[in-house]
């Protein structure tokens, strides 16, 4: 029996918490191992001779990433060059599943070692806003200052579509359900035979997903991405808010302050899921009104429960004469058709109260009136998703009986909220009631509000298309004077713009048909206009425009995002010339909105030239605000992986410039970030607690400016390190049939998981891939390209004009710097520059294998002026960095096979492609296995040879399974 196969750790789990790193660090491993030993376990029962090989792999693949010993690594090439098609699926799904366990057990460790520090059980700089207080208390800040800014901040979360979470929903289901049961099994007191149970339970749960076809076999629809981004608000964030504000409301107690306002929300939600329509044809207008209805639908019915709910526990008679009045209007109305409404409320199955309330019950009585409205709200909002022609806001306007505003719900919750107050009935007052009044303040009847995403040039056309239909001349021809003039005119007239009978392309129609249903959506529904590739003011107004034309009342606001390095750098000037206009301020009431793109940024000049810019782009973005009187709030596009903005959200809001922030934070929460950061209730818990905390301590203790030295320094090597990215990405005539060649880039589409096409045109060049895709592909093959090229050579440029000490200053007392470095040191720990290279050998033409060795030079020599800058001998060498290498020790193993596999399947799948024929060995292969057979048959695309089919779903599960184990461990 090998390493794989061998029992768990320990046979009884440990329930304390641990009070150590190196307890933490063994809870993790007893976790993986206890996971991969039920998982071999079910392996051997289906697949007796395959468990073995799976046992000997991951055996091989152990010893190599221990040893790092070539003729390691070529037993490991051997064994799985063996394999035949069968059998590559089968040891290419379990090498998956192994590594989405393993992630599961990080999540545990890590959910353990929140509570401990919680608890002081381990002394970790993990952050709170419990912590916050007390150190700005003992830094001399006043608590009243502390509770007046946490009472005027806010943070929204944007959920986004992005196509990085690999996982399908039915497998993050069963996920979920194996972290919980391993969550008692370690903070629970358990019989031996509940302990049993939840084991078997956690058996049961991985043989579903060994079970279960991790392929998507169809694209996506927006609308289902949108049923799958609600599920976080069911399942986690709904439940985990009020919870998060009463742990905010005792520590403010503890610095003699009051609790929260209950009319002021601490975040508040959006989504692109259904309107960001940039580059995705199949975000219609129909699209966007389908998500709206399937987002108030589920805010209805989680408002019905917990209305419900509070039937059963407000039974109290004792009220103020406001209440009483209330509630005898409602029964005045309901009396006359008692029999009529409980018949009917028998119909409708209500779980309790189907009879009219007496008026002794005043609370029931209204909570029964409220619970008819919703369910009747829930009726008509089915019957509107149903007759797509129907106009959603007059609708629900109309209706007497529906609810249509946030304050119908939330003003009879607040009379009852003060009732209990004025009677004495504090307890009850504060209990269940106070969280629906907070659920229902913060999510409303829309649940999250929708944001428009458009790229300019899409405008333009529409704009061009009425100019050339009305004689006026093109709009696309005119200077961005003639422009500004033109809209400022129609937008201060009174006149319609868009003529009767205009004809035009099926793009501008869709785009003309986005602010006309817009239009006949509740405003609460929706969130901001955005205006991607943004470049000038006119961009901006044109959006304004065009939203009047379209008959909105009240206009969303509008967000220019500013992408490229040369969109952050001409920012200034466009959002100059835009809140100089007179009309423009007055318009927007002394509010802007200005979004930030980081992975378009990264993917244009680099990771250092794009965070350099993205620093300097806020200071003078907010220095162009405060000229004009206006409060800047900063959107950020951050996705999850490094290289495309992501990192510690607390120590990433810190290292923002000084003044940028001000307590108000707009963010984006991208992909597979979702389900780390609200795929569990502990995990939601802890993402609210290190939002409020960072945004709060940035306002009241921002970190120092950077001195003026440290900005040339970061001047000059930003502009290095941009020259040298670009001279690869762009200079380099070999390095897009490298790129092409080396990674799976060209195959991404296969994976069906997003609704998005990987290109913004059907053809292009690097400029016209996404930013996603362009980074998913280097990552598929551990190299992590564009992370860190360009960085040592803006670094080593430093050293040889004698600045390595300023350098290492910069490091240790800027945060910005600090943060930057470490991701990239975190990204170079996951990295394996000798993955790549056998990519390479195996994939890329040998003409171009010297391009490679240039790239490899460049990245050991990037390593090394890195840990020279760091200070640190070897990568993720400090005590801090104990259980983040660890992590990475564990996934490693699991990694290695599936990029073995994939350069197999990649070179098989193009040979075919390309003509050169199937290897005679499997011109006759017929799957035998019947899972296998079953897997190939799901393919709803037209039936391949079974050959090709079986390379292709090998192909398709090691990139998932290389995603998750790529996925940001820091």
């Amino acid at each position: 029996m090998t390493v794989a196969m061998a029992p768990a750790v320990s046979e009884e789990l440990r329930t304390t918490l641990p009070h150590t790193l190196s307890e933490v660090g063994l809870l993790l491993r007893e976790d993986d191992s206890l996971l991969r030993h039920t998982f071999f376990g079910i392996i051997k029962h289906h697949h007796p001779t395959l468990a073995d090989k799976i046992d000997n792999i991951y055996a091989l693949s152990l010893a190599w990433c221990r040893t790092e010993s070539d003729r390691d690594f070529q037993l490991l090439e051997k064994c799985l060059a063996d394999l035949n098609p069968d059998e590559l699926i089968l040891v290419s799904s379990a090498f998956s599943q192994l590594l989405n366990l393993h992630n599961l057990s990080e999540e545990i460790s890590s959910a353990q070692l929140e509570r401990a520090v919680r608890m002081g059980e381990v002394e970790q700089s993990t952050r709170s806003t419990n912590r916050s207080f007390k150190k700005l208390v003992s830094q001399g800040k006043d608590p009243a200052d502390i509770y007046k800014a946490i009472c005027s901040q806010r943070v929204d979360l944007v959920f986004t579509a992005h196509p990085t979470q690999a996982l399908r929903q039915s497998l993050l289901k069963k996920y979920a359900r194996i972290r919980h049961d391993m969550d008692k099994l370690h903070n629970s007191r358990m019989s031996p035979y509940e302990k049993i149970e939840a084991l078997e339970s956690i058996r049961c749960q991985i043989q579903g997903a060994w079970r279960t076809d991790e392929i998507r076999r169809q694209k996506p629809t927006p609308q289902s991405e949108m049923r799958q981004g609600l599920t976080y608000f069911n399942e986690t964030i709904f439940p985990s808010l009020p919870v998060f504000y009463r742990r905010i409301d005792t520590a403010l107690a503890q610095i003699g302050q009051p609790k929260l306002p209950l009319d002021h929300n601490l975040f508040s939600f959006g989504s692109w899921m259904g309107g960001d329509r940039d580059g995705n044809p199949f975000v219609t207008p129909d699209t966007t009104r389908d998500v709206v209805i399937t987002a108030r639908l589920s805010a209805v019915n989680v408002f019905f429960d917990a209305i419900e709910k509070l039937m059963f526990e407000l039974s109290i008679w004792r009220c103020t004469p406001e209440m009483q009045a209330l509630a005898e209007a409602v029964h005045a109305k309901q009396a006359p058709i008692q029999h009529a409404l409980a018949d009917q409320r028998k119909k409708k199955n209500y779980v309790e109260f189907w009879s009219v309330i007496p008026i002794k019950d005043p609370f029931r009585l209204v909570l029964s009136e409220m619970r008819d409205r919703l369910f009747h709200t829930r009726e008509v909002l089915h019957h509107c998703l149903m007759q797509p022609t129907m106009n959603l806001k007059e609708v629900l306007e109309s209706d007497p009986e529906a609810y249509y505003k946030n304050e119908e719900l939330l003003e009879p919750l607040k009379l009852m909220y003060r009732s209990l107050l004025a009677t004495n009935d504090d307890g009850i007052a504060n209990g269940r009631l106070l969280d629906v009044i907070r659920q229902v303040s913060c999510f409303g009847l829309g649940m999250v509000a929708l944001d428009i995403r458009q790229e300019s040039t899409r405008h333009t056309d529409a704009m061009d298309a009425i100019t050339k239909f009305l004689g006026i001349g093109s709009y696309k021809g005119w200077s961005e004077k003639e422009r500004l003039e033109f809209l400022l005119k129609e937008l201060t007239g009174k006149r319609p713009l868009l003529p009767m009978g205009l004809e035009t392309s099926a793009e501008v129609a869709d785009v003309l048909g986005t602010f006309k249903v817009i239009a006949q959506l509740p405003p609460d529904s929706l969130g901001a206009y955005v205006i991607s590739m943004a470049h000038t003011a006119s961009d901006v107004l044109a959006v304004v425009l065009l939203q009047r034309e379209g008959g909105m009342t009240k206009p969303l606001r509008v967000a220019p995002l500013f992408e490229t390095l040369d969109d952050l750098d001409h920012s200034e000037s466009a959002m100059e010339q835009l809140l100089s206009n007179k009309w423009y301020n007055e318009h927007i009431k002394g509010e802007q909105e200005c979004m930030i793109g980081y992975s378009d940024s990264g993917k244009d000049a680099g990771r250092l030239a794009a965070a350099w810019g993205l620093y300097t782009v806020q200071e003078r973005l907010v220095k162009v605000a405060e000229r004009h009187g206006v409060r800047l709030t900063l959107f950020h596009g951050r996705g999850g992986t490094v290289g495309r903005g992501g990192g510690p959200t607390h120590l990433a809001i810190l290292s923002q410039p000084p003044g940028t922030i001000k307590g108000g934070l707009r963010v984006t929460i991208q992909g597979e970030t979702l389900e780390q950061q609200f795929g569990e209730k502990e995990v939601c818990f802890r993402t609210l607690d290190l939002y409020t905390s960072a945004v709060l301590e940035s306002a009241l203790s921002p970190t120092r400016p950077p001195k003026p030295e440290f900005r040339t320094v970061m001047d000059a090597m930003s502009k290095v390190s941009c020259a040298a990215y670009r001279a690869v990405v762009r200079g380099d005539e070999r390095f897009i049939d490298y790129f092409q060649a080396a990674t799976p880039v060209s195959e991404l589409a296969r994976m069906n998981i997003g609704s998005r096409p990987a290109k913004r045109k059907a053809a292009g060049s690097i400029d016209t891939l996404r930013a996603i895709p362009w980074i998913f592909a280097w990552t598929q093959t551990r190299f992590h390209l564009p992370v860190w090229l360009g960085i040592g050579a803006a670094f080593q440029a430093v050293i040889d004009e004698g600045k390595l000490e300023l350098l290492q200053e910069m490091y240790a007392t800027w945060p910005f710097f600090s943060v930057t470095l470490d991701m990239v040191e975190m990204v170079f720990a996951k990295a394996d520059p000798r993955v790549a290279q056998f990519y390479e050998t195996g994939l890329v033409p040998k003409e171009l294998w010297g391009f490679g060795e240039d790239l490899r030079e460049k990245f050991h020599m990037t390593k090394s002026v890195l840990l020279k800058v760091m200070g640190h001998k070897r990568l993720l060498g400090t005590n801090a960095d104990i259980i983040l290498q660890q992590k990475i020790n564990l996934r490693a193993p699991y990694v290695t096979p599936l990029n073995v596999l994939q350069v197999y399947c990649l070179k098989a799948l193009r040979a075919m492609e390309s003509g050169n024929g199937i290897d005679s060995r499997y011109k006759t292969y017929e799957p035998k296995d019947r899972e296998v057979i079953a897997m190939l048959t799901r393919d709803v695309n037209t039936p391949k040879e079974p050959y090709k089919a079986a390379v292709e779903d090998c192909l398709i599960i090691c990139m998932k399974g290389v995603a998750a184990g790529m996925q940001n461990t820091g």
